[in-house]
C-alpha cells in the first residue's frame, strides 16, 4: 500500500515541481483535527492512483517557506501540481469522491 511521502522546504522543488507525474500535496499540521480526518483519504488516493500520481505531505509548522509561498491560510489544503505549476486546490477535509474527481482531471 502506497502512502504519502513527507516533503520539506528543501525537497519540495525536487519532489513536487520537478516531478514528471502530477503531484497531490497535502498541507497539514499535527495539531489540526481536520488534517487527521483527511489523512486516511489522502493515503487511499495514494494507493488508488499509484504510478499515475505522486502524493506528498508538507507539515506547515516545520516548513513555513513552502506554505507561505503558496499562500496557505487554512489547513488541510490539498494542492495539485502538474508540470511544476499549481493547477488546482481543495481546502478542508473533503470526502474521497471529491478528492478523486479533482485528481482525475489531471491524470
Amino acid at each position: 500500500m502506497s502512502t504519502a511521502t513527507q516533503v520539506t522546504d528543501s525537497t519540495f522543488k525536487q519532489e513536487v515541481l520537478d516531478s514528471d507525474v502530477p503531484v497531490l500535496v497535502d498541507f497539514w499540521a499535527p495539531w489540526c483535527g481536520p488534517c487527521r480526518m483527511v489523512a486516511p483519504v489522502v493515503d487511499e488516493i495514494a494507493g488508488q492512483y499509484e504510478g499515475q500520481l505522486k502524493v506528498v505531505k508538507v507539515n506547515t509548522d516545520e516548513n513555513p517557506n513552502v506554505a507561505s509561498q503558496y499562500g496557505i491560510r487554512s489547513i488541510p489544503t490539498l494542492m495539485i501540481f502538474k508540470g511544476g505549476q499549481k493547477v488546482d486546490m481543495v481546502v478542508g477535509a473533503v470526502p474521497k469522491s471529491t478528492l478523486a474527481n479533482t485528481v482525475e482531471k489531471y491524470l
